[in-house]
């Protein structure tokens, strides 16, 4: 099975701290926090709710198919659902994740709210509806809750399939992705310019570049946000290897440097959904408490940025 390079770090840092006994010991179907209820965000332009942590699928899910529902992950996506989970994003660029994702999500209970977010990737009119078709298929879906734009690739041939796929009830929502940083002088021309409903970008507590442009005007726009990368690759385990959480965390119900990261992002109040990407299970279960509890004011938030950078 392919693992996410952040697999490996931060299966040091749990182990060094001492939480990985603790995930371990949280089974599946055993949810976390309860009677403090699921962190929810609302969509602007519907005004659903949906729960702050979601779940991304690329690498961690480019598994075999076939073997899907008896590997690890069955239980991965278990705890994801039965943890108040419900946005699930993949793309045909991830390989068999689609699949994956489908066939994981047939075997699953306790998914009554489950939200399906996939993309078009390709160049275009004919190849792209063959591609989103592929991936109903895939997924098992007749109705796909949001299909986005993937890195803005030939978005001036796609954004009118995808208006008249929404009018039509195959899909609930439009989006637009990019990853890296890139393209960022066009996403803020299209936000502008484009209906969509979701914008999806990098953003993590050392890579603020999206709070200049991207998030100010989403939320100017009434466009719902769905943010990828919120580990920087990992980078940022490797930045706090060997370093103790501060015990102010707890304030904000925060419990190893995973949540410290994702609450961060959370807090944020253009911030839609989070979907980190993992295979493990004490990894999600550790997502998902990020999902719970009291997040970080404004003030707290900007303490927790400048503790991370003088580490």
């Amino acid at each position: 099975m392919k693992l996410f390079k952040d697999e490996f770090s931060r299966r040091e840092f749990l182990q060094a701290s001492g939480v990985a006994s603790l995930m371990v010991s949280l089974a599946p179907g055993m949810t976390l926090a309860a009677e403090s209820g699921v962190i929810k965000k609302t969509i602007p332009s519907s005004g659903e709710r949906l729960s702050v942590i979601g779940l991304g699928t690329s690498r961690t899910f480019d598994v075999d198919s076939d073997k899907a529902v008896t590997s690890p992950l069955m239980e991965v996506m278990q705890a994801f659902f039965d943890n108040g989970g419900q946005l699930i994003d993949s793309s045909p660029m991830y390989g068999s994740a689609e699949a994956v994702t489908g066939a994981l999500v047939r075997q699953a209970t306790n998914k009554q709210d489950i939200f399906t977010a996939t993309k078009v990737w390709t160049y275009g009119k004919r190849e792209g509806i063959e591609q989103m078709e592929r991936s109903m298929q895939r997924l098992g879906v007749d109705q796909i809750d949001l299909m986005q734009i993937h890195n803005l690739r030939d978005w001036q041939t796609h954004i009118d399939t995808l208006i008249g796929w929404k009018a039509e009830g195959r899909i609930r929502y439009i989006g637009i992705t990019t990853s890296h940083g890139r393209d960022h002088d066009e996403l803020e021309e299209l936000l502008q310019q484009l209906p969509l409903d979701f914008v999806q970008f990098s953003y993590n507590i050392l890579d603020r570049t999206a709070e200049q442009r991207l998030l100010p005007i989403a939320r100017e726009k009434g466009i719902a946000t769905l943010i990828n990368r919120p580990y920087q690759r990992g980078s940022l385990f490797r930045k706090v290897k060997g370093k103790t959480l501060p015990a102010w965390a707890a304030e904000f119900d925060c419990a190893s440097w995973g949540q410290f990261f994702l609450k961060f992002i959370a807090a944020h109040p253009a911030v839609t959904c989070i979907i980190p990407a993992t295979s493990r299970l004490k990894h999600m279960v550790d997502n998902m408490a990020a999902g719970y509890g009291r997040l970080p004011d404004e003030p707290t938030r900007q303490r927790m940025i400048k503790y991370i950078e003088t580490l």
